[in-house]
């Protein structure tokens, strides 16, 4: 599988909204609903962009502990893709 300009726009589109709501809110089911969107998305996401904006960090968008930082890092590293 190879990245595509889409698959970078539709990930960067759907990260970027949840982020800026994540961000904003202090709702922990609000937080915790978010957190399971993004994790759904990214189990099913083009794999090789998964890999890029992942790094070397195999629960990249998948650890609550480090979720807000990881998305954060996600949403810039995919507005550098575009």
């Amino acid at each position: 599988m190879m990245i595509n300009k889409h698959s970078i726009e539709e990930a960067y589109c759907f990260f970027h909204q949840k982020y800026r709501v994540y961000s904003r809110s202090d709702n922990p089911v609000q937080r915790d609903d978010i957190e399971y969107a993004i994790a759904s998305y990214a189990n099913e996401m083009n794999r090789d962009l998964y890999r890029e904006i992942a790094g070397e960090k195999p629960d990249f968008l998948y650890d609550h502990a480090s979720f807000s930082d990881d998305l954060s890092n996600a949403v810039d590293q995919l507005e550098k893709l575009l």
